[in-house]
């Protein structure tokens, strides 16, 4: 469904206590009926180096994605390109600065609305004027993003790429199709914008 609605990217959660979590071999199915040029990233917090290895070996991932206290060093160990999640919650702009720093070798920042240490995926905002415009990587902006926000959110924080879950579910884990073909009209308007 989200292949259809032209999407970049799909995100697999392999975070056991996530609503949105799947099996290796889910994973693998979702993975064989993706369009091509849909890029598949695999969603970590706080995993076993021997867990993200496992789910490697099977599931064909383009991108890793770190949500926990995961330091530069263990995400560098995966020889594969990577994003550090950063929640926003009372961070400010410099604060985030020192904190994103730390991960030179990170292909882009996922900043959400979640406090810093915790887990993402709660569908709460921040303020988006906190997120720097002349950061130096990718920034993706997720975190209480939906079809009537969505749009005022890229036209505020000017990020690369927005990532959206409980903004497009009828339920926790479920997506909704009407929701998600809302969602990306209003990010592709959005975007033409500027």
């Amino acid at each position: 469904m989200v292949g259809e609605a032209g999407v970049d990217a799909v995100g697999l959660v392999f975070y056991a206590k996530s609503s949105r979590y799947i099996t290796i071999e889910q994973a693998v199915e979702i993975c064989a009926a993706l369009p091509p040029f849909v890029s598949v990233t695999g969603l970590f917090f706080d995993a076993s180096e021997a867990f993200v290895n496992e789910v490697l070996d099977a599931v064909p991932l383009d991108i890793l994605q770190f949500h926990g206290s995961e330091t530069a060093e263990y995400c560098n160990r995966f020889d594969r390109p990577y994003i550090k999640g950063l929640g926003m919650s009372g961070v400010t702009a410099d604060s985030f600065r020192k904190v994103a720093d730390q991960y030179p070798l990170a292909q882009g920042v996922l900043v959400d609305g979640h406090a810093p240490g915790a887990a993402g995926g709660t569908g709460k905002s921040f303020d988006w004027t906190q997120v720097p415009r002349d950061y130096s990587k990718a920034i993706i902006l997720a975190g209480g993003l939906k079809v009537d926000n969505v749009a005022s959110a890229i036209r505020t924080a000017r990020v690369y790429a927005v990532d959206v879950s409980s903004g497009v579910e009828s339920e926790p884990g479920v997506k909704d199709s009407a929701k998600v073909a809302a969602f990306m009209d209003e990010v592709r308007q959005a975007s033409l914008a500027y």
